[in-house]
């Protein structure tokens, strides 16, 4: 299958940041069981079939993907713009799960997939709103007419009511310094460290969808949002208390 190459010919803070080894330093060891109770949960509630056909959209490595995978349904495809990233994945290729590097704002086969997930803040990224426009219509094309798109977000109230700034963090051996502010309609964090007597510099960028946005951006895209959860435990959204706002959403 031909692959995609990304809209830009220069390379975007993204494709720099995530195709880094020290990305995958500093977010190491993240809650795996935090993360795969959150699958579960997502799981129980949708009841897919054992035939279902599944894309995890942004996999990053494959972790959740793979986990995915591990619970016997007919297929399971990984995506995701990092070549480095793919590359990892793809040791882990089995019967019903395979990998390919993917710009999510081109469609990847039409009226296919029974379920699109894209997890854990992989959404937003673009410079530009008609960019994330653009994923959620590509995503669309992608699902069965019965197809569920479920997209986990940071939610976005809470994150400007509750950030922190600046923080430490020491992971192999080299100490991250972190720094994060609200930049117009963006929430910027900005990583610095040393490491061999060289210093680094990059920055993560992610648009602020509020939930109402969302609204208007999933209406826009074909999409129908058809239930909000506020946490990983799957708990109703708040718009001041909820860390998280996880979209389930299905073709209009």
């Amino acid at each position: 299958m031909t692959e995609s190459t990304p809209f830009e010919e220069s390379k975007a803070w993204f494709e720099t940041w995530f195709d880094s080894p020290y990305y995958h330093t500093l977010y190491a060891n993240r809650d795996e069981e935090e993360a795969r109770a959150f699958i579960d949960a997502i799981l129980n509630r949708l009841q897919p079939a054992p035939s279902a056909r599944m894309l995890d959209l942004a996999c990053g490595q494959g972790r959740y993907s793979r986990y995915l995978a591990s619970k016997g349904f007919a297929e399971v495809v990984g995506l995701d713009l990092s070549v480095r990233s793919i590359q990892k994945a793809r040791k882990h290729e089995a019967d019903n799960l395979t990998y390919y590097t993917h710009d999510m704002r081109l469609p990847y086969r039409a009226n296919y997939f029974d379920f699109i997930f894209n997890f854990f803040t992989s959404f937003g990224y673009f410079e530009q709103r008609k960019e994330d426009l653009r994923t959620l219509q590509s995503i669309r094309k992608g699902l069965r007419s019965d197809g569920v798109f479920i997209l986990d977000f940071f939610n976005a109230q809470y994150v400007v009511e509750n950030l922190t700034g600046s923080e430490k963090k020491e992971k192999g051996g080299i100490q991250f310094n972190l720094h994060k502010q609200v930049k117009g309609d963006r929430i910027i964090k900005v990583i610095s460290f040393t490491d061999g007597g060289q210093s680094y510099s990059f920055t993560e960028s992610v648009r602020l969808y509020f939930h109402d946005e969302f609204d208007q951006l999933f209406e826009q895209a074909g999409l129908t949002i058809t239930q909000r959860f506020g946490d990983y435990h799957l708990n109703p959204f708040d718009q001041h208390t909820s860390p998280r706002l996880i979209l389930e959403a299905r073709r209009s």
